[in-house]
């Protein structure tokens, strides 16, 4: 069951899922995503990148959670749209908030069709619009609940600094959200910064699962601290279960046939089977932790986009 308090409620009964159009390797963003590889020309990628979309999006909804589906648009061509998190949000208070972008091409993905699919199919009330896309011309970005990590609970913005989070962005959201953020800064094994937050560190409800050994050292104790002062239990997976994709993971929560609510964890089958077989006991702990996982083969996304099943959803709560 999600962890509900007067501060707010962890887990989102709700996602919106953007289907692929044009999904492909996005030179704009391979630079400081080192999770990307490009596959063969020939090789038709949309139309698999589309095909695990359908796989996860049902199984999803079979475990109880509202999906709101909205393909994307032909043209222009966003070969990332399949990744929503990154330029909107949507909060309990009914705020919902449009990120800046690093990628020019990725810009074209924040659609007004998209907000209005979502609060006509899940009934969000929106009431308040913040719209922070100007500061990409001073160049300053924030990519959603990629740069974001949000204990909802104990309202702390969890964020390491890259070229996709700012610094000064992250201070002006935690102040306009009521949130504390905390900032850290994090390096993959070659040494470059992690480019987004959410491929090391995932908060659940009654977990946490981060990778630690990113954590830059005079920084990692304080992230550590503030984790364990929530109450969850504390999962550290290494670097190499990190490039898994074992960070990149969501807890929702489902609907009982019976009325009630259940915890449900979604992953991918690399992060499952790189938890599986690098850290059990981890996997143990953190499966032990939930109602349901629900599993999605998405090899094709993970490879050419580079993000994984996190990535592609944005929670939309009750409101």
């Amino acid at each position: 069951m999600a962890v509900s308090v007067a501060d707010g409620v962890q887990c989102a009964p709700g996602v919106l899922m953007v289907r692929p159009a044009r999904f492909g390797y996005n030179a704009q963003t391979a630079a400081s995503n080192r999770f990307q590889r490009a596959e063969p020309p020939s090789v038709d990628i949309a139309a698999r990148a589309r095909a695990e979309f359908e796989t996860l999006a049902q199984a999803i909804q079979a475990a109880g959670v509202a999906v709101c589906v909205v393909d994307d648009s032909v043209e222009p061509a966003k070969p990332d749209a399949v990744f929503p998190n990154n330029w909107v949000s949507f909060h309990s208070d009914g705020t919902v908030v449009l990120y800046p972008m690093q990628a020019p091409n990725r810009r074209a993905e924040r659609r007004i069709e998209v907000l209005q699919a979502v609060e006509a199919r899940l009934h969000f009330r929106r009431s308040r619009l913040v719209d922070l896309r100007a500061h990409e011309d001073q160049g300053h970005m924030l990519e959603g609940t990629g740069s974001l990590v949000l204990d909802h609970v104990h309202k702390i913005a969890y964020a390491c600094r890259s070229a996709r989070t700012d610094e000064s962005l992250v201070h002006k959201w935690s102040e306009l959200m009521n949130y504390d953020p905390l900032l850290f800064d994090a390096q993959g094994t070659d040494g470059t910064p992690i480019y987004h937050t959410n491929v090391l560190l995932s908060i659940g409800s009654q977990w946490a699962v981060v990778c630690a050994e990113a954590i830059a050292g005079a920084d990692c104790e304080r992230v550590l601290r503030r984790l364990r002062d929530s109450g969850r239990e504390i999962i550290e997976i290494s670097p190499k279960a990190m490039a898994g994709f074992a960070g990149n993971i969501l807890e929702l929560q489902g609907a009982n046939v019976s009325g009630g609510t259940r915890s449900v964890l979604v992953l991918s089958e690399q992060a499952r089977s790189t938890l599986r077989q690098l850290y059990n006991k981890a996997w143990e702990r953190l499966s032990d932790r939930v109602d349901q996982v629900v599993v999605g083969a998405i090899p094709t996304i993970e490879t050419a986009g580079g993000g994984s099943v996190r990535c592609m959803l944005a929670e939309v709560p009750d409101t």
